[in-house]
């Protein structure tokens, strides 16, 4: 367990951290920040002197992505900031990822060189070309070894698609498809063809007067290339199936929990608005995050969750300063383990929170500079809500809700996950023997 850090004093805007994810072997972890730079952090390889370092994360390679932009027409200006990465299954040497802004999605390709070719013809060793007149004898160019060099190159820019922000992007299962998601339409792009897309969802109505949600969160089924599920600001998950018809505009499955009339309250809608979406990898079940739970539902079952987990519920009583502070609006995202058995997600104060499945437990984590020591172990926290507290609570009262955790990921198959706290990338792992 360790801590990967920029900036050691206040945070700069441009550094924090605004998407975490791990590549489909856990060897690579990408993190995107507001800055519009991709860094790629790389797995330690196990050495026979140092068993323990194995799982240590170094950076590997560190790119600007995107620069910030002006829209002439609208007078708009379009951010850098990484809105999502999303990594293609490795194919070869090289290692693919799709990064994009609120506008533009771009293919980046990571590759090593460790030869460089030397005994050029028509030029110098410098790369000046050479007078003709001098060249006497033809050479046969040899490859010589050379220190590592890690290069990002754009292999693809899609762009002028998007008349709203992207706020998700996913590969699909026949990794030769992916979509982008604004926030009143998706649309489906081939990975070779950068100048046309598919609209595959459209919820703009003809009268924007009559617009009643927007689309949050869009994600491919992990199996089936032909179904995904985008979810609504309304608390709703509507499932497609592209087989169906061309415009997915009437979906197949309808999920959503009808409001107890008891709990109504100003703020009902705010926080029923569904900030991320996951499939599970076994593509049985879905996992929504709302602004105070988690929820767990089965693809068989639309008319209520499975299952429901609360996140942060001392937060009820909290509401009028949340929707004060703007914090009501936060989009926490959540991730899956491995197996499918434990979800994770993000709170306040630095928290973050796990769910174990089967045996119904939950922890509360801090992500912290005093837990950040190599191998120090995490201590679970509680927050009461009032009345008398015990040494090791925390008063609901004195949470720092500037420090909020909203973006994690989970290793693919191991017990290693990333937390991103505002400009710092925390990563922890199981204890190792």
């Amino acid at each position: 367990m360790h801590l990967l850090e920029e900036d050691q004093g206040r945070c700069v805007k441009a550094d924090i951290i605004s998407t975490v994810e791990f590549n489909s072997t856990g060897e690579l972890l990408a993190t995107g920040d507001k800055g519009g730079r991709v860094v790629v952090f790389q797995r330690e390889q196990e050495s026979k002197n140092q068993p323990h370092r194995r799982g240590e994360y170094n950076v590997y390679s560190t790119f600007q992505s995107h620069e910030p932009e002006f829209d002439y027409l609208k007078s708009l200006e379009i951010e850098e900031k990484i809105n999502k990465i999303r990594w293609l299954p490795q194919q070869n040497a090289a290692y693919f990822l799709l990064s994009t802004n609120d506008k533009t999605v771009k293919l980046w390709k990571i590759s090593e060189r460790d030869k460089r070719p030397e005994g050029y013809n028509l030029k110098d060793e410098d790369g000046r070309v050479r007078d003709p007149s001098t060249i006497t004898a033809l050479r046969v160019p040899v490859l010589r070894p050379m220190d590592l060099m890690v290069e990002a190159t754009p292999r693809r820019v899609f762009s002028n698609a998007h008349t709203y922000h992207i706020n998700s992007i996913s590969v699909n299962s026949d990794y030769e498809t992916y979509m982008s998601t604004d926030d009143l339409r998706i649309n489906l792009w081939n990975l070779e063809i950068t100048n046309r897309s598919f609209n595959i969802v459209d919820i703009k109505p003809a009268n924007m007067e009559e617009l009643t949600e927007v689309i949050t969160a869009a994600e491919f089924h992990p199996n089936h290339c032909n179904t995904f599920v985008y979810s609504s600001s309304k608390g709703s998950l509507r499932l497609c199936d592209m087989r169906a018809a061309a415009l997915c505009d009437n979906h197949s499955k309808f999920f959503e929990e009808p409001e107890d009339p008891n709990n109504r309250s100003f703020f009902s809608e705010i926080i029923s608005s569904i900030s991320d979406v996951k499939f599970s990898h076994s593509g049985r079940y879905l996992m929504t995050r709302d602004y105070l739970t988690v929820k767990v539902w089965d693809l068989n079952m639309e008319s209520k969750p499975l299952e429901t987990y609360q996140v942060h519920d001392y937060l009820r009583s909290k509401m009028c300063s949340l929707y004060e502070n703007d914090c009501i609006f936060d989009k926490f995202e959540c991730v899956w383990n491995g197996t499918d058995s434990v979800l994770m997600t993000g709170s306040y104060n630095n928290f973050f929170r796990m769910f174990d499945r089967n045996t119904k437990r939950d922890v509360t984590l801090e992500a912290s500079r005093e837990n950040s020591k190599p191998r120090a172990i995490l201590k679970p926290r509680k927050v009461c809500m009032g009345g008398k507290r015990r040494k090791d609570e925390i008063s609901v009262d004195s949470l720092d809700f500037s420090k909020k955790i909203l973006h994690t990921a989970w290793h693919p198959s191991e017990n290693i996950i990333a937390v991103a706290a505002t400009n710092n990338l925390y990563i922890f792992q199981d204890k190792v023997n």
